[in-house]
């Protein structure tokens, strides 16, 4: 009974070692061939340049900045990526090292990556040999699908055009904008205020509540700054009698607010007017109503301000005539005195 039983695992091993061997056998090949269409291996480059990746570092090479990356991890992603990665289901996998080294190559040849040599830290310059090491450092030059950089580059460009052309747009556009800012603005304050008076209230207990953290950081990108919605953390040691000071001077707010509601009622409604007046753009009018209105409209003189101006011109003429008309009544007054002196 024994024999029977040690041939059993042999035999299993066996066939899951030929198995192995014959899947890695026939993925080698198709791999081969897919990866030779110029289309198929786009694909990959641009699975290799998007976030799911492998990890790059930037670097300035004939003042430029490049992201480069080491032929070794290149080719370990390659053949196993990291954990988490969703490798795409219409490329096949490399099933051995030779394969994705083989296809490095190509990617060398049709300069998709280049060699490149280390010069001073976060310098990089062309190295003389072209040919793939895993030991050397080779920088990206396929930029990756720019459909979304065109559009993008395409929106700014519109967007900057239709800025510089607001004096032109009609007046429900341009009331809409305004109104568009005033709510973002309002929004904007009340997060903020939300954010600190919730902060506020859970320090005082010992603990340290941030709605959305990241919300400010200007190293992150948009949508990693609400990544994540909360974080709590215990407050360090040595705070107790700041989160007293604190508690007090909140209270002791809210024990006015309550005790003299005729003030804070008047502080609320100002609150409101403030916002009405923020809407209907009156807070900060420097000119008429009817001005406001008419801001893009030609300034034509009318017919009454053209009267006005010749009616003023008529009067400077008089006064010029008054005064040389006094001018020569003192003349003779002069001369007849002379005259009377000599008789």
């Amino acid at each position: 009974f024994d024999s029977p039983r040690s041939s059993r695992p042999t035999s299993s091993r066996s066939f899951n070692s030929t198995s192995t061997s014959e899947v890695r056998a026939t993925m080698a090949p198709a791999a081969k061939e897919f990866y030779e269409d110029q289309k198929n291996l786009n694909k990959l480059c641009n699975f290799l340049r998007s976030a799911d990746g492998p990890a790059v570092r930037e670097a300035i090479m004939m003042d430029k900045r490049v992201y480069y990356i080491k032929g070794e991890k290149l080719v370990n992603f390659m053949v196993e990526p990291k954990k988490g990665t969703k490798w795409p289901k219409e490329l096949p996998r490399f099933s051995s090292r030779p394969d994705a080294i083989a296809v490095c190559k190509e990617l060398c040849n049709i300069q998709y990556i280049h060699r490149s040599e280390k010069v001073a830290k976060g310098e990089l310059e062309v190295a003389r040999v072209r040919d793939f090491d895993e030991s050397a450092y080779f920088t990206w030059i396929y930029e990756g699908d720019m459909t979304n950089k065109n559009l993008m580059t395409t929106a700014l460009i519109i967007g900057f055009l239709c800025c510089t052309c607001f004096p032109i747009w009609p007046n429900f556009l341009k009331v809409f904008v305004w109104y568009m800012s005033v709510s973002l603005l309002i929004f904007i304050f009340f997060l903020v205020t939300l954010r600190a008076l919730v902060f506020l209230f859970v320090w005082i207990i010992g603990y340290e509540l941030w709605l959305l953290p990241n919300l400010f950081d200007e190293s992150l990108g948009f949508c990693e700054s609400f990544v994540p919605v909360i974080s709590c953390e215990k407050t360090k040691d040595g705070q107790l009698m700041y989160r007293v000071g604190v508690f007090v001077a909140f209270f002791s707010f809210c024990y006015w607010a309550v005790t003299q509601p005729s003030e804070f009622d008047g502080f609320v409604k100002g609150q409101g007017d403030f916002i009405k007046d923020l809407y209907a753009g009156t807070l900060l009018s420097d000119m008429s109503q009817k001005d406001k209105e008419n801001i893009d409209k030609p300034k034509m003189p009318s017919l009454e301000d053209l009267l006005k101006k010749l009616d003023s011109a008529d009067e400077e003429e008089e006064k010029e005539l008054s005064e040389e008309e006094a001018a020569e009544a003192l003349l003779d007054s002069l001369v007849e005195v002379e005259e009377d002196s000599y008789d």
